[in-house]
């Protein structure tokens, strides 16, 4: 990671609707990180938390309607990505911006095979010939490590394995070199020695290739095995940021706090069963005028309820460089043990 490096990505004050016949649902609510380059970050928070929905706003794959990115800046290279037009924003996909999502057998396209997908963002984006993409297409298949490239490129998806459809989509994501690399938890529908190994490629693909990349997982232990800076998300906001060490050593958010203790512990008997977040998570409808984690809070205080807390720095360093979070219980005025 560039250290100091000027930022590969800058979000500023993303905020993302849904219209439905219940009303507003808002997903994403001012949303704000960068990403350097050479850069992991990782991600985390349940089922529903915005996760997802965050980063796929970023690069308009969100329907729309129901969708609607209502604010905000996504700063990628000095050109913000909401403002510019959709066809240019194509070009932005594939070329700049690499996806890789959850689950494999439903993006990739089952009548195709994996050497004409992997071939379609070279063709659109580099302007190559169906001969040089095709020798780039080998040497995709060749670093994600599928045996027989040259081979392979006639197979159909359904012709491969959970995993090696996995390294398929990296493959097709890192077609055109993209400045950034989204993985939308893409190990979650694998068994666990498959995951190893998806964990271990992107590790050496990052240290070849120096791309920066965004980890979308529910997995803290995934991320304490690769990320760089953790962004933990509930109800559609950052409620902590944290270089990776700093988080496991000094979580400061009360769902932080819970999340790390219901991660299984291999390190001997435990004192206590394993813990659960009690409650569900917020039903997003109108603007959050409120902590929307005070629900399900032991910690929670009578402002909890009539102001939705910013993100403030906990180690001086500016908001999103450092440890930030976004907490009443947490400030230093309040005292806690």
């Amino acid at each position: 990671m560039a250290d100091g490096a000027a930022p590969v990505l800058d979000v500023r004050g993303l905020k993302t609707v849904f219209h439905t016949r219940s009303g507003e649902v808002h997903a994403v609510n001012s949303v704000s990180f960068l990403l350097r380059p050479g850069e992991l970050l990782g991600v985390v928070g349940e089922s529903g938390s915005g996760k997802s929905v965050t980063m796929m706003s970023l690069i308009g794959l969100l329907p729309s309607p129901p969708a609607d990115v209502r604010a905000g800046e996504v700063l990628l290279g000095g050109r913000d990505l909401l403002k510019i037009a959709p066809r240019d924003l194509q070009s932005v996909r594939g070329a700049k911006v690499g996806f890789v999502f959850q689950d494999p057998m439903t993006s990739l396209n089952p009548v195709f095979n994996v050497g004409n997908q992997i071939m379609e963002p070279l063709l659109k984006h580099k302007g190559m010939t169906k001969a040089q993409a095709r020798d780039r297409a080998v040497e995709l298949l060749e670093l994600v490590g599928i045996p027989d490239a040259a081979k392979r490129l006639k197979s159909y998806p359904h012709q491969f394995s959970g995993g090696m459809r996995q390294r398929v989509m990296i493959a097709i994501a890192l077609a055109c070199d993209p400045d950034v690399l989204i993985a939308d938890e893409p190990t979650t529908a694998l068994d666990v020695t498959i995951q190893a190994q998806i964990l271990e490629l992107v590790k050496e693909l990052r240290a070849k290739l120096g791309m920066a990349i965004i980890w979308i997982t529910h997995d803290l232990g995934v991320i304490a095995a690769i990320a760089d800076r953790v962004m933990v998300m509930y109800g559609g906001q950052v409620v902590e940021h944290a270089p990776v060490k700093e988080l496991f050593a000094n979580p400061s958010h009360p769902y932080t706090r819970a999340l790390l203790k219901t991660i299984p512990s291999i390190a001997g008997e435990r004192e206590a069963r394993l813990q659960v977040i009690e409650g569900q998570p917020p039903i997003l409808t109108g603007e959050p005028v409120s902590c929307p984690f005070r629900a399900r809070c032991s910690h929670a205080m009578e402002v909890c309820g009539r102001e939705n807390p910013l993100r403030r720095a906990l180690d001086g360093r500016p908001v999103g460089e450092g440890h930030d979070v976004a907490c009443h219980w947490s400030s230093p005025e309040v005292a806690h043990a």
